[in-house]
């Protein structure tokens, strides 16, 4: 499990193809060597990575066919930087919310409006269906990054970050077009897909007269 606070960013010094899978190497950040060991989790943008080699500082992860179709860790390039966050520990302040570091899908920046004090940032998921479970003033994983949404559209939603979010992770040097990964709050999509399911199963006092029947009492 994650808490969508950033601890900080890595470079990805390599990226080695393989038959079935890709090897990346980052250069990760003193501070959080401490303890890391093979099998530990670690998040790249949002998606949780075992750790398969420690070599100093450098690290390795194996990233699977799948995990590069749904993320945009198959858009890595050598010399590119990802959000780091190590697994959470018991007992550690949860600053953001629970995340479980499986990424939903992908998202579009289709819009950056910058003020003096903070930058809206639109984006338009890759998947449109998950639009039901972003709701405003929602939780939300973005890049690995727990965030508040803002406004929500049909397609889009935003956010609003503030200097110390664009500082700390990479949303501060993202550009129009790039995309960035999704997850979806659990507690949201098990509500809506709760009620979806009841909704689903009731029938209205028309429907069951058509069968023959009489409604229920929460049906009246």
């Amino acid at each position: 499990m994650f808490t969508g606070i950033v601890q900080g960013t890595a470079t990805v010094v390599s990226v080695d193809e393989h038959p079935h899978f890709r090897t990346h190497i980052i250069q990760m950040p003193d501070a959080l060597l401490p303890g890391l060991e093979t099998g530990a989790s670690v998040a790249h943008n949002g998606c949780c990575l075992t750790v398969t080699g420690i070599h100093e500082n450098y690290v390795s992860f194996d990233l699977m066919k799948e995990t590069l179709r749904v993320t945009n860790l198959g858009d890595i390039c050598p010399g590119d930087i990802v959000n780091i966050e190590r697994a959470a520990r018991f007992g550690d302040e949860i600053g953001g919310h629970l995340m479980s570091g499986h990424i939903m899908t992908t998202a579009e920046i289709v819009k950056i409006l910058t003020s003096e004090h903070n930058r809206q940032i639109w984006f338009k998921p890759a998947d449109v269906a998950q639009m039901k479970y972003i709701l405003h003033k929602g939780f939300i994983g973005i890049d690995g990054i727990s965030l508040t949404v803002g406004e929500v559209t049909a397609t889009r939603f935003c956010v609003h970050l503030i200097p110390e979010t664009l500082q700390r992770t990479t949303l501060g040097n993202k550009k129009l077009g790039q995309r960035v990964n999704i997850e979806i709050d659990p507690h949201t999509q098990a509500i809506v897909d709760t009620v979806e399911r009841v909704l689903e199963k009731r029938e209205t006092p028309a429907q069951a007269e058509q069968k023959g029947q009489q409604p229920g009492p929460w049906q009246e």
